[in-house]
């Protein structure tokens, strides 16, 4: 049985989120000398499924490097990865606001996809999940989206929203895992923490 893993996210929420489940977690975060941003440059003709699986793989690959060259206890190993796409748009985090404003008056009164990989790794042994949900936005004024953008929420975030902050009054429908959706499936996670010893 593993006692805790390490969580190699610098998003709150997912800490957040492994907190809600009971999973006691060591956060396992690059160092400024690693460029983390790198890893998650688009590939000319990549669709999102492929797009999130890599990058999460990629981001395993660092995490377990970083683990080894620190000289830390072994333990299970997490990273996750979410991307939005409108259709087989891939909407990461905005550069600037104006690019934000873009993004949000993309996806306004239109149904998106929210798709999370996850990947967990301890030894050799690696194993990984996706997640795949459905956003449906309602029709945003111009008013409304720079408001949102002026708050400061949408950047850092993938698509330009979360939607457990004030973006959620402009959502109509979710269809999948909410915290899928926030940036760490739970179920998912849960099912692959249990095959590394993990009780959750």
């Amino acid at each position: 049985m593993n006692s805790f893993i390490y969580l190699a996210s610098q998003s709150p929420r997912r800490s957040q989120l492994l907190d809600q489940i009971g999973v006691p977690h060591t956060l396992l975060l690059p160092t400024p000398d690693e460029d983390a941003e790198s890893l998650e440059v688009v590939q000319r003709g990549e669709s999102p499924l492929h797009y999130v699986q890599r990058v999460t793989g990629l981001k395993l690959d660092a995490a377990m490097a970083r683990l080894k060259a620190r000289g830390l206890p072994v333990a299970p190993v997490l990273c996750s990865d979410t991307t939005v796409a409108l259709s087989r748009e891939i909407l990461g985090k905005p550069a600037d606001p104006a690019d934000a404003m873009r993004m949000l008056q993309a996806l306004s009164g239109q149904t998106h996809r929210v798709l999370t990989a996850v990947a967990v790794q301890s030894g050799r042994k690696r194993l990984a999940a996706v997640s795949v949900s459905r956003v449906t936005f309602s029709a945003m004024s111009r008013a409304q989206i720079k408001a949102y953008v002026d708050s400061g929420e949408p950047m850092g975030k993938a698509g330009a929203y979360g939607v457990q902050g004030r973006a959620a009054a402009h959502i109509e429908r979710i269809q999948g895992s909410y915290s899928g959706i926030m940036g760490l499936p739970l179920h998912e996670t849960a099912v692959l923490l249990r095959s590394f010893g993990m009780a959750c």
